[in-house]
């Protein structure tokens, strides 16, 4: 699993995924310019230490290189988010608490993956067609833990 980037390095994959191209240092240097004085050697540094990483490959160019990034930055997220989701004791409870953080715009995404995901069989059949499998199976409520439908 990849480590999250550090701050300069995001910087610098945010415009290597963004422009979706090969790219030099040079025009790297001149975007991140506009935000911060940074120097040529450092963005050289970062490019070289993403490429030894992995996150970019790199070809030569006359004296230079141009970066192109391995993988695209929803995959990086994804690799995160699976790191992050597979070192909890508790999965289950992991991902509730993570859903409770969502927007309802991130919540409906979501949803839309999920059904990218589960194919065009399973999201044309009828939620209550379809049987439960054992992971879905209802589960006995502790007494009391839950109000019952009545309100008490």
């Amino acid at each position: 699993m990849p480590r999250p980037l550090g701050e300069l390095e995001d910087a610098v994959m945010t415009r290597v995924w963004k422009w979706n191209r090969p790219v030099t240092v040079r025009e790297v240097l001149e975007d991140l310019q506009q935000e911060r004085s940074i120097a040529y050697t450092t963005v050289m540094t970062v490019l070289d230490n993403l490429h030894q990483k992995g996150w970019v490959r790199r070809e030569a160019e006359g004296r230079a290189y141009r970066y192109e990034a391995v993988s695209t930055r929803a995959a990086y997220a994804a690799a995160l988010m699976n790191d992050a989701w597979s070192q909890s004791d508790n999965p289950a409870a992991a991902l509730v608490a993570f859903f409770g953080m969502m927007s309802e715009e991130q919540r409906q995404a979501l949803r839309d993956a999920v059904r990218i995901v589960q194919g065009p069989e399973e999201t044309r059949e009828a939620p209550e067609a379809r049987q439960p499998r054992a992971a879905e199976a209802p589960q006995e409520e502790n007494p009391g833990s839950a109000e019952d439908a009545d309100g008490r």
